[in-house]
């Protein structure tokens, strides 16, 4: 069996770090590393290269098995997932893994269940934490399920919380990306009106470079927005959920109370709306049991503590400067997005956010989608081909830009025009002009008999000019004449 060889690279950081008094945790966390790894190369008494040879016993299970299952326990502990937790089983497999353990599976079994019961001690207490005005929000990530547009759609729910008031923010985004993470964070900071000193959070990969708790290390982007609004970042340590109970009991507290029954919305635009009436309604009407004063006086305290919001807006996208290609759209993030026919070849602007992507040309805004996720996906604007179908209408009933955004209804009466694929492009030019909705309105406002042709569709769309009236607000002077030999002319004495 193999024992766990190291690169003598690893070899010297793992000696250089024992040797400056860094524990075997900070280092197996620091190198990613396992524990055993470190403890057996720490002391310099094992170098790499050299395998261990083992000698198979059934029976005898030695102080460094006990001590590797006892660190198995801790893990779990540090973890708290009730459902990610060690079993005998895979005790086994890692002793046979990690340490080349020859004994049976039957010893371990044992030697893990009697460890357990000499082990039963109630689980460790939360220390109660309080928390000055201004001080902190906890802030963290939750999942739910909701219907968009009539579509079943797994979101991500993003909780803050002021750690004084308790006063609550939820909203929902598609992705844990760091454009939601950003962008969360700047709509947080807009409803409540303010930053805090600090904000507390679990090590979120899209923020933490390396390291955990105390020790994490901010990614450079996110330090440049923590630099913009000028708060601190307090990174929770590994199993200690009491750092951020507050938010904790939130994202539980707004599944259960805002997202049941399932919702139902046309978009996540009218989901958030919805959350927003939810977290404000929180704030008028919720006390706090263990509080003085309702959530609502509380934050009109913690408001005053709050620093001011810079007036320049941090950029939360991720930007990108494609070339349009032969089909006039751009890749960004591994799907494609349309552009008006003009800017083909062109380099473009693409600044993707969490739920919208936005493309310039020198600076000025030439379109806009729904940021699309997964790969391989396009979006198409009819406008943006419009130009080219005209002059090119042949192609129309094959167009894919025609085929995923036109109504099936408009391409079937297209079909069954006089004037073929010219008529149709007619047709496309009406629905790029006034919208889909009125020129299918005014096909249904014609007399019963009367063939829906463009021109007829177009005359019925015609908007008439409103007729210039001149407005005038209060009385007008008018001077007095002397009408006398005017009525003499007309026989009035």
């Amino acid at each position: 069996m193999k024992g766990v060889i190291v690169e003598m690279d690893m070899y010297y950081k793992i000696r250089s770090y024992y040797n400056d008094g860094k524990s075997i945790r900070w280092i197996a966390r620091t190198l990613g590393i396992s524990r055993q790894t470190v403890k057996k190369y720490c002391s310099g008494n094992t170098i790499p290269g050299i395998r261990k040879e083992y000698h198979r016993d059934n029976t005898i299970v030695t102080d460094d098995v006990e001590q590797f299952i006892l660190d198995c326990f801790k893990e779990d502990e540090a973890e708290g997932l009730k459902k990610q937790q060690h079993t005998a089983k895979r005790i086994y497999d890692r002793l046979v893994e990690e340490q080349g353990f020859t004994g049976g599976e039957s010893t371990i079994r044992k030697a893990v269940n009697d460890l357990q019961k000499e082990l039963d001690v109630p689980a460790q207490a939360d220390m109660p934490l309080e928390y000055d005005p201004g001080d902190a929000i906890q802030i963290d990530w939750g999942e739910c399920t909701v219907y968009l547009d009539g579509v079943r759609t797994k979101l991500y729910s993003f909780c803050g919380r002021l750690c004084y008031s308790c006063d609550i923010f939820v909203q929902l985004f598609r992705t844990q990306n760091l454009e939601a993470f950003l962008e969360a964070q700047q709509r947080m900071f807009d409803y409540f009106g303010g930053i805090p000193n600090r904000l507390i959070f679990d090590n979120a990969k899209v923020a933490v470079k390396e390291g955990f708790g105390k020790h994490a290390v901010a990614t450079d982007g996110y330090r440049a927005f923590a630099a913009h609004y000028a708060f601190k970042t307090d990174f929770c340590n590994i199993a200690s959920g009491n750092e951020k109970g507050l938010v904790e009991n939130l994202v539980g507290y707004s599944r259960r109370n805002f997202m049941v029954p399932v919702p139902r919305a046309k978009s996540i635009e009218e989901l958030n709306e919805h959350l927003l009436t939810k977290c404000l309604a929180y704030r008028d009407k919720h006390k706090i049991a263990s509080h003085e004063n309702t959530v609502r006086e509380a934050y009109c305290i913690e408001k005053t503590y709050l620093h001011a919001i810079p007036a320049y807006r941090y950029d939360t996208s991720r930007t990108a400067t494609p070339d349009v290609g032969d089909y006039s759209t751009v890749r960004f993030e591994k799907n494609n997005y349309s552009v008006p026919i003009k800017y083909l070849r062109k380099t473009v602007t693409v600044k993707g956010y969490a739920d919208k992507v936005l493309i310039l040309y020198r600076g000025k805004l030439i379109a806009t989608f729904d940021r699309l996720y997964g790969s391989g996906k396009t979006a198409y604007r009819l406008e943006h081909y419009i130009d080219l179908l005209e002059r090119k209408p042949r192609c129309v009933f094959q167009a894919k830009p025609v085929r995923e955004t036109v109504a099936e209804e408009l391409i079937d009466w297209g079909k069954q025009l006089p004037g073929g694929n010219a008529e149709m492009v007619k047709l496309l030019r009406l629905c790029v002009d006034y919208g889909e909705e009125k020129v299918l309105e005014a096909k249904y406002s014609l007399p019963i008999g009367v063939v829906p042709t463009v021109d007829i569709i177009r005359s019925q769309l015609h908007i008439k000019p409103e007729t210039n009236v001149l407005m005038i607000s209060g009385d007008i002077d008018v001077n007095s004449s002397d009408l006398t030999k005017f009525d003499e002319k007309c026989g009035v004495s």
